[in-house]
Order: C-alpha cells, then sequence, then structure tokens
C-alpha cells in the first residue's frame, strides 16, 4: 500500500504545481468564460484545472510502469495506452467545450468514442459478479462499457456547480473504493496487493487532492468539463476493473457471506456515486419533461437547491460530502463488518443526520415566520422592517477581478 499512496503523493504534487500554472496563465490570458445566469461565482474563473489533473494522473501512471512492483499492473500495456489515450480525448473535449461552449451531440460523440477505447483494449464489462454470468457477445460488452463510461462521466459533470464539490466527492468515493480494490486483491491474490482498480483510484484521489486547494471556496480555478469528465471516466474504468474478477465462492472462504460480495462490484460504484446518479437522473427527467435535450443547462440540480433553501456555499458542499460519506462507506462496511445490523445501524443514523442537517435551513425559515406573525406589529417592524429599506437601497457598484 505504500508504493500505491505514493503514486497518489506523486500525483497530487503534480497537479497542485500545475494548478497553479493554470490559473496564473488563465487569469494573463483571461482564459475563462463570461458568468452565466446559472452560475453560483460572481468573478471570472479560469475553467482548465482538468489539464493539470490530467497531467498528474499520467506522470504518476509513468512512473509506477518503471517500478518492477508494478509489472503484473502493466503485463497488458494496452490496457494503460487505452486509459491514457481516452483520457486525452475526454481532457480535449472539455477543453474544448471550457473555451467554445461545444454542442452537446458532439460532447456525446466524444464520450461514447473514449468508452470505445478503453473496451477496444479490453478495458471492459465481460463477466457480471453474479455467478460469473458472462456478457452474450463482444457487441454487448461494448455497449455495456460505453454505457457505463458515459453515464458515469456525465453524473460526474452534473454535481460539478460549486467550489470543491466533485473534487471532494471524488476524494471520499475513491477512497472508498481504493480500500474496497485492495482488500479484495489481498483476499483473492496474497502475493499480488497491486492491480489496476487501486492503482488508478489512488492516482485520482492525488490528483483531487492536489486540485482541492485551488478550488475550495472561494476557488480561484475550476476544473471544468474537463476535469468532471476525467474523473468520471477513471472512475468507471476503475469500477469496470474490478467487476467480473471477483469469484463470490473463493470471498466466502475469507468468512463473509456469499450473497454481499457477489453484489458489491455492482453495488459500490453505485453507492459511491449516489449523489451524482440522483442528480444526473432528476435532471434528464426534468428536462425530457420539458421538451428539452437532456444535455441542456439549467439552475435546478441539488446544489441549487440547497442554495435555494437557505445553505451557503460550504455548507452545501460538506452535506453532498456526508450524503457520499455515509452511503459509500455504509456499503463497504457489508463487506468488512458482521454482523451485517452494524453496517445497517451506520446507514440508518448517517442518514438521518444527514436529512436533519439538510432540511434544518426550513426549520429555521418557518420559526423566523413565527416570530414575525406571532410578534406585536411595532416590535416587527423595529426588527424586520430596516432590512426590507435596506433592500431598496441602489447596490454599490463592485469591481470584479478579471485578471491578474
Amino acid at each position: 500500500m505504500t508504493l500505491l499512496a505514493l503514486m497518489g503523493l506523486l500525483s497530487a504534487v503534480v497537479t497542485f504545481v500545475l494548478s497553479w500554472v493554470v490559473y496564473r496563465l488563465g487569469m494573463k490570458f483571461r482564459l475563462h468564460p463570461q458568468i452565466r445566469e446559472r452560475d453560483v461565482h460572481t468573478r471570472p474563473t479560469p475553467r482548465l484545472g482538468g489539464v493539470a489533473m490530467f497531467a498528474g494522473v499520467a506522470v504518476a501512471l509513468g512512473v509506477a510502469s518503471q517500478i518492477p512492483f508494478f509489472r503484473l499492473v502493466y503485463a497488458e500495456p494496452g490496457k494503460i495506452w487505452a486509459i491514457l489515450l481516452a483520457a486525452l480525448i475526454i481532457v480535449a473535449i472539455g477543453v474544448a467545450d471550457d473555451l467554445l461552449d461545444l454542442d452537446w451531440m458532439i460532447k456525446l460523440a466524444g464520450q461514447i468514442l473514449a468508452g470505445g477505447v478503453l473496451a477496444w483494449q479490453g478495458v471492459a464489462i465481460t463477466t457480471l459478479p453474479l455467478g460469473q454470468l458472462t456478457v452474450g457477445s463482444s457487441w454487448m460488452s461494448l455497449i455495456l462499457t460505453v454505457f457505463a463510461v458515459v453515464f458515469v462521466m456525465n453524473a460526474v459533470n452534473f454535481i460539478d456547480g460549486l467550489d470543491g464539490l466533485v473534487a471532494g466527492v471524488a476524494i471520499i468515493a475513491n477512497g472508498v473504493f481504493f480500500l474496497y480494490s485492495y482488500l479484495l486483491v489481498v483476499m483473492t491474490s496474497p502475493n499480488n496487493y497491486f492491480n489496476l482498480a487501486s492503482l488508478i483510484s489512488a492516482v485520482v484521489i492525488g490528483a483531487c487532492v492536489g486540485f482541492l486547494p485551488l478550488n475550495w471556496h472561494p476557488a480561484k480555478l475550476f476544473m471544468g468539463d474537463a476535469g468532471a469528465y476525467l474523473v468520471g471516466l477513471l472512475m468507471a474504468t476503475s469500477a469496470i476493473a474490478v467487476t467480473g474478477q471477483v469469484d463470490p465462492a473463493q470471498i466466502s472462504e475469507f468468512g463473509r457471506a456469499s450473497l454481499f460480495p457477489a453484489f458489491l462490484p455492482i453495488l459500490l460504484p453505485i453507492a459511491i456515486l449516489v449523489v451524482p446518479f440522483l442528480d444526473f437522473a432528476l435532471a434528464v427527467t426534468r428536462r425530457l419533461r420539458a421538451g428539452k435535450s437532456p444535455f441542456s443547462a439549467d439552475r435546478q440540480h441539488l446544489h441549487h437547491r440547497l442554495l435555494d433553501m437557505g445553505h451557503s456555499v460550504v455548507h452545501a458542499v460538506l452535506l453532498f460530502y456526508a450524503w457520499t460519506a455515509v452511503v459509500s462507506i455504509g456499503a463497504f462496511l457489508f463487506f468488512v463488518v458482521k454482523p451485517y445490523a452494524w453496517a445497517i445501524a451506520f446507514l440508518a443514523v448517517g442518514l438521518l443526520v444527514c436529512a436533519a442537517l439538510t432540511l434544518a435551513p426550513l426549520s429555521r425559515r418557518k420559526a423566523v415566520e413565527a416570530a414575525v406573525q406571532s410578534a406585536p406589529p411595532a416590535v416587527a417592524a423595529a426588527q424586520f422592517d430596516p432590512l426590507d429599506a435596506a433592500s431598496e437601497q441602489p447596490e454599490p457598484q463592485t469591481q470584479q477581478r478579471s485578471g491578474s
């Protein structure tokens, strides 16, 4: 695990250094789009952080290829090259979109191409961990792989609307998945602790950790579509690398019941991305019902609704972290804890706490409304009218930072 942690650290350092370079260049040459109506930020901010993240991932994977302990991971170099090529395609599409605002069909075509590159070199869903159920044909494998990759990439991109949101969620989700994939290979292959899924998770965690200092509120740099698509692509890739490589009977020999280990390679990737998946499903349903493209933009994402409820940007981001941690850790506990009642209790308590924290502003708002309604008119006017009067005053003009 030490070498995996070092690869993650290398990815973090490279990403952090290059993020500063990208930020300075972005401000100097004004490589930032105009602020849109749906945006939460109020000053022009470069969106090319995904370039630095890609560099951090690529450097870490390159260095790992020269370390003998990772020789089995690189025994099939075509898979590594396919991952890097798919990542490069996605980053190029993301950068072009961040600068030129591409049509959604062009972006979708690039995502399908990236998924096809992965499947072409064997990074594909060929079996399902349900009694080692085999996918019927190579075409079915290709379709399932491309669908999974495109779905996860867009789900991650859909929640990229608040400072530090995607980076933090990815750190939590990939951290849990890293532990799962590492423990899984320790149990099933005790002579080799290194596998593709764990390596990818480690370098993605590193890239997000290196990027987060510049992306925390108020953000100096956004990862943009390039970064969000990259994170989604690599998370899907690590999940695909595990799915189909698990024999439930083999796991049950180590004291785990056969039911949950059989489903975990499918359930855990869903659990760690439950918040992006939920936002994605709601957005697609909402837009299709309105007769719009499912990829059209709006200001009704979950993070926008949290802000409208009264949460600050930081509070909304921390709530996303909490929901992600509770669901993903709860799913992981089914793999490492017995009896399962402990995992169920963790999930139940965690979800109740998260729900209470999420709804807290509504309770405060109702308390204020009740206080106004119950207070004598003179008292209510003295306490609340100045706020109304202040809101009617013309706002002073503020200067937005647009360059360094």
